[in-house]
């Protein structure tokens, strides 16, 4: 006879409704990152004015936490699988927590950087853990798949959410609010969690290899630093370099796992095509969303003038869009192919960006509000099978590598995104923005780099010089929206002809 203890945990997760629980509480944290990855741009301004960063500390606030978090997730999803994914978890969730809680009273930007960073490692054990966790509790296809919709509804949701969080916090706290707000989202996780969620792991894992831990994080922080370089400053010779090493780790990388008998990463899934064509499904729809939400909330808030929470709330029915074609993929799928899915998903977000593109120079909230109802369709349902089709590639005991492939194609996504179109629309920007005579260097600077710069430096302005810089300013801005948008469009007919080539064997 089993002792009362373990029968007793195996029973409680049995229970009917006891993986729906287990999910409810794997939410805590998707939210969490998701709201976390677009809160702190709205407390610049208030950090800024609290901490007097220069303007490379203010760059290295918002920018080490990814760098951190891209090297780590593929290691920390290899390390899950061999400690157990729950206590992987766990571990990251009261990191997360302690940590967040103490940058919210940095005393200095320095401070706060480390903050950052430690963010970052312990983020990188919380995204692939939930993942692989949902792999390992939903067992039947149809409930795994209306998991995977939930959960990356969650990740939609708190993209769109973060707005009006900050937005709401930032009107009545201090900015140090914005970190804490990770106390009362993951107190629950840690008191649920080891109640309600199973622990799950590889039964037979290969030794730890910090040769590939190291190698996986000189690939991706380097790699993610050189888009945002690029992005940023151009072809500088620190992006360069940055670039250089990236290609090299990663071939190094591959190489190394191709030899070794029980590698941390199994490289040779990238030979299938359906696993392929569903990583890269995966990125170019978080790519869309995340380049898309950068031009729409700038429109939003320094062209039709609303203020951020306002924004958010805007921004809501194609939050709610999003969630409802996640679901609705789940039932769609048995009767339409997946690679029809995808590629449907994909040419819905093309749609998006088309309308912006032949709509933007009108300046139109409501035709980007549509264009943005139509993109939550086409990334809810390519997110949500392009997911599934990763974790259903792999056994069940190697999900946390699996899981942390597809986090790593959302991070990266997330990065492209901004770097890429953020950068060709500053560039349309500052090619068309037309400034009066008379500004200071600093002045003409800041209003000829991006439209906010040109907001900042119009409040100093009298009205006679502000108003006529302000229509040039956000005319350019929103011609080029139009350039963007037609280069975002052609991505996405790209992306769907890949998905639907590579796809085709998905069941």
């Amino acid at each position: 006879m089993l002792p009362a203890p373990a029968r007793t945990a195996t029973t409680r997760h049995d229970r009917p409704g006891a993986r729906w629980w287990a999910l409810a509480v794997l939410m805590l944290p998707v939210l969490l990152v998701a709201v976390d990855n677009t809160v702190l741009a709205f407390a610049l301004p208030a950090i800024s004015e609290a901490l007097a960063p220069t303007g490379q500390q203010l760059l290295w606030i918002v920018d080490v936490y990814p760098l951190v978090l891209a090297g780590l997730l593929v290691p920390m999803g290899s390390f899950g699988d061999r400690i157990g994914r729950r206590r992987m978890l766990l571990i990251g969730g009261t990191g997360f927590t302690v940590i967040s809680a103490l940058a919210a009273f940095s005393p200095d930007a320095t401070t706060l950087i480390a903050a950052r960073a430690l963010m970052g490692f312990f983020g990188a054990m919380l995204m692939p853990a939930t993942l692989s966790l949902i792999r390992n509790i939903f067992t039947d296809a149809t409930e795994r798949r209306t998991a995977i919709a939930i959960w990356a509804a969650g990740f939609s949701g708190g993209a769109a959410l973060g707005p009006i969080v900050g937005g709401f916090l930032l009107e009545h706290f201090a900015w140090g609010s914005v970190f804490l707000l990770a106390v009362p989202v993951m107190l629950p996780l840690l008191i649920l969690g080891p109640i309600l969620i199973p622990e799950s792991k590889d039964p037979a894992p290969g030794p730890v290899d910090p040769v590939s831990v190291l190698l996986a994080l000189s690939t991706m922080t380097p790699l993610v630093y050189a888009i945002k370089t690029f992005a940023t400053s151009g072809a500088t010779p620190m992006a360069i370099t940055a670039a250089t090493v990236s290609v090299l780790s990663g071939i190094a990388f591959v190489r190394r796992q191709l030899r070794r008998p029980e590698p941390m990463l199994d490289v040779t899934l990238f030979t299938r095509p359906v696993f392929t064509g569903a990583v890269s499904a995966n990125l170019l729809s978080v790519f869309s969303l995340v380049g898309f939400l950068y031009f729409i909330s700038q429109h939003l808030q320094l062209v039709s003038g609303r203020s951020p929470m306002e924004a958010g709330l805007v921004l809501l029915p194609g939050l709610l869009v999003t969630i409802i074609a996640g679901l609705a993929v789940v039932r769609l799928v048995r009767h339409v192919s997946p690679a029809t899915i995808v590629t449907g998903g994909l040419l819905l977000n093309a749609v998006a960006f088309t309308i912006a593109a032949v709509t933007g120079s009108w300046g139109s909230d409501l035709m980007l509000l549509i264009a943005f109802a139509l993109l939550g369709a086409g990334v809810g349902g390519a997110e949500t099978i392009s997911n599934d089709l990763i974790l259903s590639a792999v056994p069940a005991e190697k999900a946390g590598a699996a899981s942390a492939i597809s986090e790593t194609a959302y991070e990266t996504g997330a990065v492209l995104g901004t770097a890429v179109l953020g950068s060709l629309l500053n560039a349309a920007y500052r090619s068309r923005v037309q400034l009066p005579t008379g500004l200071s260097p600093a002045q003409e600077a800041a209003a000829s780099e991006t439209l906010g710069g040109a907001t900042a430096v119009a409040a100093g302005l009298p009205e006679q010089i502000a108003g006529p810089m302000l229509d040039s300013a956000r005319h350019a801005f929103d011609s080029g929206v139009v350039i963007t948008s037609g280069i975002g469009a052609a991505l996405m007919v790209l992306a769907a002809i890949i998905a639907r080539r590579t796809l085709r064997g998905a069941a």
